[in-house]
C-alpha cells in the first residue's frame, strides 16, 4: 500500500509539499518529522499516485 505524506505549514496549516512512498517508509518518515517538530499528514494515495 502506498501513502501520501504532505508536510504542513506551521502557521496556517496548508500543504507545502507532499510525496508519495510505501508503508514500509511511513515509520521513518514520521520519525524524522517528530525529531524536528514538523507537522505532517498521512493519507492512503490514489491507486494513480506517483
Amino acid at each position: 500500500m502506498r501513502f501520501e505524506i504532505m508536510r504542513l505549514d506551521d502557521v496556517d496549516g496548508n500543504a507545502v509539499d507532499s510525496t508519495v512512498v510505501d508503508a514500509a517508509s511511513v515509520n521513518r518518515i514520521v520519525q524524522q518529522a517528530a525529531a524536528i517538530g514538523q507537522r505532517i499528514y498521512i493519507r492512503p494515495a490514489d491507486s494513480s499516485a506517483s
